[in-house]
């Protein structure tokens, strides 16, 4: 069992009759119909595993790193980060009830500015979220590729959202993602700097203790993603070549900038 710990990312559980809270193609491919989560979330408990939020992984990780007594306690230890990114009203009705009849937790990555938004979380349901002991992370305010942004901009984003997501839940906001997986070194700094512990990435690999804590890498789990590619996932097998293919298309958005890429991508999508 390896060191690390592999976190997924989740973005919206589709509910049987229930409109998305969007429709294209390039989002509905990372919606994960209900059943599928609940047989994700029911085998991950059948093979022992715990489900972590962002906080206990990464308390985890550093434990294992400063205490070798700790390490050979864990040695048998399955564990798993659940992260779920955009704050979808399914978080609570579907999301939430499921990890908790198993006893798992998870962080929930919230976009502020969607907040009230349509098929988004209320202020009270992410409220709630919260006083269910699940942990509320920030991901932006409006969900902008934060790689475009001013410094200006980049302070909204960061700093503002987790402002308003503490004064709306009453605690502190330790966690932030990159929304798009769009990082970059000044955000890192600035996350440091306004005081959150991690950034969260769509980097794909396994988070050892001495991974930066600012560049996080999540796998994200996909509508298509079998249950036998789950479970390697799980344990951190295969993942060089999803590392590959994640690292050209990095290069391909380098090259064609966010909004080029986004217009190409949605071309391919739609002929596909």
């Amino acid at each position: 069992m390896s060191a690390g710990t592999v976190y997924l990312m989740y973005h919206e559980i589709a509910m049987p009759g229930r409109p998305l809270c969007q429709d294209e193609e390039g989002y509905v491919r990372y919606v994960v119909p209900q059943n599928i989560f609940r047989e994700q979330i029911g085998r991950l408990a059948a093979n022992g595993y715990r489900g972590l939020s962002v906080t206990e992984a990464l308390d985890r990780n550093q434990n294992r790193d400063c205490n070798q007594n700790h390490v050979r306690n864990q040695k048998h230890e399955r564990a798993i980060a659940i992260t779920f990114d955009d704050g979808c009203r399914t978080d609570l009705l579907t999301a939430a009830p499921l990890l908790k009849e198993v006893g798992f937790n998870s962080t929930f990555y919230i976009v502020e500015g969607f907040i009230n938004g349509r098929g988004y979380l209320t202020g009270e349901q992410v409220k709630e979220l919260h006083r269910q002991g699940f942990e509320i992370g920030c991901h932006s305010m409006t969900h902008s590729y934060l790689t475009d942004l001013s410094s200006e901009r980049l302070m909204v984003e960061i700093a503002v959202a987790k402002e308003r997501l503490e004064q709306l839940i009453g605690e502190r906001v330790d966690h932030f993602s990159c929304p798009g997986g769009r990082w970059s070194p000044a955000v890192a700094r600035l996350a440091q700097e306004v005081g959150y512990r991690t950034v969260a990435t769509s980097r794909i690999g396994i988070n050892l203790p001495d991974t930066d804590p600012y560049r996080l890498s999540r796998v994200a789990v996909m509508r298509d993603t079998s249950i036998d590619d789950f479970d390697r996932v799980c344990r951190a097998e295969g993942l060089l070549l999803k590392q590959a293919r994640y690292a050209t298309l990095a290069a391909v958005k380098g090259m064609l900038g966010n909004t080029v890429y986004e217009r190409v991508r949605s071309r391919v999508l739609d002929r596909s």
